[in-house]
């Protein structure tokens, strides 16, 4: 692999440009742990205005009526990437995609119920509840190192 740096007085932001003829596993892990250095803003939509949501301050991610939402303490906020493009962006230690319709932050998760059979429950420290099912507990399990 050849790293090579351009230093451009007129540029605004650093940009990282990846040239390859075939993506590969070694560059989808760069990538990420590129990714979970710079910590974007995510802009979410609401009553006809825009705000930056900070992703340490988002709740939960999830899909109703084919459209994505951010939750963020009470308030809902419209995003437009969709959740595999969500799930590349924000910190893999702290996000979990919990279903095919849901991404959590497990720093608001309050505790897990696992008294249900086939699902568990997760309650959030906004009061929210909301489940998964046995398909994404070894993810979860990963993100939380057991």
């Amino acid at each position: 692999m050849k790293i090579e740096v351009k230093i451009d007085e007129a540029a605004l932001e650093p940009r990282i440009i990846i040239q390859t003829k075939e993506m590969t596993e070694e560059l989808m892990r760069w990538v990420k742990s590129i990714n979970s250095l710079t910590e974007p803003y995510l802009m979410g939509y609401k009553n006809n205005s825009v705000e930056m949501l900070n992703p340490k301050e988002i709740v939960r991610i999830f899909a109703a009526d084919k459209k994505i939402f951010a939750e963020k303490g009470k308030e809902e906020y419209l995003l437009r990437q969709r959740l595999y493009e969500l799930e590349n962006i924000l910190e893999p230690k702290k996000f979990v995609r919990i279903s095919n319709s849901e991404i959590i932050n497990l720093k608001y998760v309050q505790k897990f119920d696992l008294s249900f059979s086939g699902t568990i429950c997760i309650i959030l420290s906004n009061g929210n509840i909301t489940y998964t099912s046995r398909r994404y507990i070894s993810r979860i399990k990963k993100n939380l190192g057991l």
